[in-house]
């Protein structure tokens, strides 16, 4: 544990642990600018709350209420969020790519009357008793005495509202209280085991579970030194500023590094001995990985290819101080797993939900076995039921849906197992591998069971020119594939072989650049068992965005309405 920030782990709410940790850690800086340009130490980030909880007080915010954050990535998150939580009310956040319409529901889902937000938004806001835009002054009081109200917040309180992303129908509002809360950030410590005065950068949206576990609520308790970084697109470039302590991200990031280091390393007079230094590294990875011996021509290979390439490229790409890397939130290519690990990053797979506080299972750091996600955290149990779905019971869990006590009985059974919807296998040492999400499994016409996650992933991996992939096959008898360009390599790729357009829909009609995404297919189908090899593909014209038709804002596809918006498509694949 961080002997410097240990007192904070002892408190039952979050509200006490920031005062312990302001209290502690008063002269660290706990969230910054990457320019320094808006820096606050914790000292005086409980002195911007305090003032902030006064005016939100005057206003009538009481113990018990609810009140929504709508703003990006920015040091004043951190403040509205505490300073609601210092009087035992709910803060929770709503993604910045909802629709009017999204934002409606879950303002009166939550019971919302106040609202803390950006001026970018309101005309999107609906009418409450006070919507508060930031660039117009929130109200402040600085001789407010907060320590009544923070020591009034109980450890049933509801901390925060995490909404599900709405893949399969209208958001559900995870309910999370303080005791989930510190038990997520005890679990986490335990694993990875942070030192004093690490650094993280917090950069995915507010409202998903990830970015409030790992940039919020454990700097909170750990003392972290927190930098904003408001363009989620930037954040590549934020890691050599930063040289954070942990660094989590979704595949694709992870995918995007490794296609940019590939292309960095495999050009010039010195291509040949990287390639030869890569593929060594890789190799010495896999046999680690087999449980077989490394040889010793092999080791010393690596030790000169880390010395004169790896170290450097870890101190280029700024995670040089970084004592864990992690990805989840979907399938991860096993190339892009072992890549890193072969440059000396090595890179785990982890596993949360929403309804876990974000926590669940994790490789620990120095023992990670590639294609899991490690084992279940301390103080979580895991299981199987007979269907092979993960089951999770652990203080993490959630109490249940609000305003949904169906729902809630449906995920949480009577002996307390949360039911996660994911498939999943668990080995001899514990570690687990998820299979995929138990609806979204494919049966084909066949009769064979397929995932369509690690189907996706495998195409993914095979060419940095595939950014999205939707497979279909579910009582068909074969499999097809919906394929977006990405959007940052394509046009890129275009260029390089004398296409002069940029824009994604006229590229995915390009026969030159179809002929390579075909190269990517192939290369996956390869890869792939013959009943899970994608016959046919189509290119969509055009991009899918984070909280649009097609993806929800935490990038998981919505598999019905692109069955339904491309079913002209679907159809001539199989025609």
């Amino acid at each position: 544990m961080s002997t410097a920030a240990s007192r904070a782990t002892t408190a039952e709410t979050l509200a006490a642990a920031f005062r312990i940790t302001a209290a502690d850690h008063a002269d660290r800086v706990a969230v910054r600018t990457k320019d320094d340009e808006m820096s606050l130490t914790w000292g005086g980030l409980r002195e911007r709350v305090d003032a902030l909880a006064g005016g939100l007080h005057d206003l009538g915010v009481r113990r018990g209420d609810t009140v929504a954050l709508m703003m990006g990535n920015r040091p004043e998150f951190h403040i509205a969020d505490l300073a609601v939580m210092t009087l035992g009310a709910t803060p929770f956040s709503i993604y910045q790519t909802f629709s009017p319409e999204q934002i409606a529901y879950v303002v009166e889902d939550s019971g919302t009357r106040v609202a803390l937000i950006e001026a970018q938004y309101a005309d999107a806001f609906p009418d409450l008793e006070h919507v508060l835009v930031l660039e117009d002054g929130w109200p402040e009081r600085a001789d407010f005495d907060a320590e009544p109200h923070w020591r009034a917040v109980e450890p049933d309180d509801v901390a925060t509202l995490i909404y599900t992303s709405g893949t399969t129908g209208p958001p559900k509002g995870v309910q999370l209280q303080h005791r989930n809360l510190a038990a997520a950030t005890r679990s986490t410590e335990q694993l990875i085991q942070f030192p004093d005065g690490a650094k993280v950068i917090s950069w995915l949206p507010a409202a998903h579970i990830a970015e409030r576990m790992a940039h919020h609520y454990l700097p909170i308790v750990y003392a972290m030194t927190i930098t904003s970084c408001p363009n989620p697109r930037e954040v590549v470039g934020y890691l050599p500023a930063v040289k954070p302590t942990w660094f989590f991200a979704v595949p694709r990031i992870w995918e995007k590094l490794k296609a940019g280091m590939e292309a960095f390393l495999l050009q010039g007079e010195n291509a040949s001995r990287n390639q030869a230094w890569l593929a060594g590294a890789a190799r010495k990875v896999e046999l680690e990985q087999a449980g077989e011996e490394v040889p010793a021509d092999l080791v010393r290979s690596v030790e000169e290819a880390d010395r004169e390439l790896f170290a450097g490229l870890r101190a280029m790409l700024g995670l040089d101080e970084a004592v864990s890397v992690n990805v989840g939130a979907a399938p991860t290519p096993r190339e892009v797993l072992v890549f890193f690990h072969a440059i000396g990053i090595p890179l785990a797979e982890l596993w949360g939900m929403s309804e876990t506080c974000g926590a669940g299972a994790c490789n620990p750091p120095g023992q990670v076995k590639i294609g899991t996600v490690g084992p279940a955290g301390p103080g979580v149990e895991v299981r199987l039921a007979d269907d092979g779905e993960l089951l999770v019971r652990s203080d993490v869990v959630m109490p249940g849906y609000r305003n949904a006590p169906d729902k809630t009985s449906e995920a949480i059974d009577g002996d307390g197992w949360l039911h996660t919807g994911d498939i999943a296998e668990i080995d001899e040492d514990g570690y687990i591998r998820i299979v995929d999400r138990k609806k979204e499994i494919i049966i084909n016409a066949a009769g064979k069971n397929m995932s369509p996650a690690n189907i996706e992933s495998t195409l993914k991996g095979a060419s940095p020119l595939i950014g999205q992939a939707c497979v279909i096959g579910d009582g068909r008898p074969y499999n097809t594939a919906l394929i977006v360009l990405d959007a940052d390599f394509a046009p890129a790729w275009a260029s390089q072989n004398g296409i002069s357009t940029t824009d994604l829909a006229e590229l995915a009609r390009d026969e030159r650049m179809r002929a390579a995404v075909q190269a990517g297919v192939d290369a996956a189908n390869a890869k792939l068992a013959r009943v899970e090899q994608i016959k046919k593909f189509t290119l969509v014209q055009g991009d899918w965005a984070p909280g649009g038709d097609e993806i929800t804002p935490t990038m998981k596809l919505k598999r019905k309405p692109i069955a339904a918006k491309y079913e002209p498509e679907i159809e001539a694949m199989y025609g």
